[in-house]
């Protein structure tokens, strides 16, 4: 199996995507954040206030400014114009936080990154801005859950699909 980011004498190079078409390059992933009893009992209609401001909006913001920044953080990713990113936060039951991010563009490469990084930065701002209540805040299971529009689309099954 050859890894794309290395070039022909196996050195870190960055993948050239000059001569690839440009196509609509759709991804999602998502992480959970597990709380404890304490936080979960601040959740008041799909949001907590602490003394830094909305947790939720504050980290659904955090998330799209991660992902526009991905090629500045990971260091073979291209820096892209996203055309557009979304992070959707939602309870899941009574102690868990389900974070969603979707990047979309028209390109040569794909935004999985984008998306993954979007959902980790904004569960981290979770845990920084409650952290001060807790510290037994898990983050789990960040995943690529779907992509599309480059060589091959991807689906993750879920119990629910």
């Amino acid at each position: 199996m050859d890894l794309s980011h290395l070039n022909k004498d196996n050195k870190p190079s960055m993948v050239d995507v000059g001569e690839k078409p440009v196509t609509l390059r759709i991804a999602r992933a998502q992480c959970y954040v597990d709380l404890p009893e304490e936080l979960s009992a601040l959740l008041e209609e799909d949001e907590i206030h602490s003394k830094k401001g909305p947790v939720f909006q504050t980290a659904m913001l955090a998330g799209v400014m991660a992902a526009k920044k991905t090629g500045e953080l990971i260091p073979l990713c291209h820096p892209l114009g996203l055309d557009q990113c979304t992070v959707d936060i939602r309870a899941e039951g009574k102690n868990r936080i389900c974070i969603s991010c979707t990047a979309r563009l028209h390109g040569k490469t794909g935004v999985e990154m984008e998306a993954l990084t979007g959902a980790s930065v904004a569960a981290l701002t979770i845990y920084d801005m409650l952290k001060a209540l807790s510290h037994d805040i898990r983050i789990t299971d960040l995943q690529l859950m779907e992509k599309s529009g480059g060589k091959r689309d991807f689906h993750r099954k879920t119990e629910t699909t």
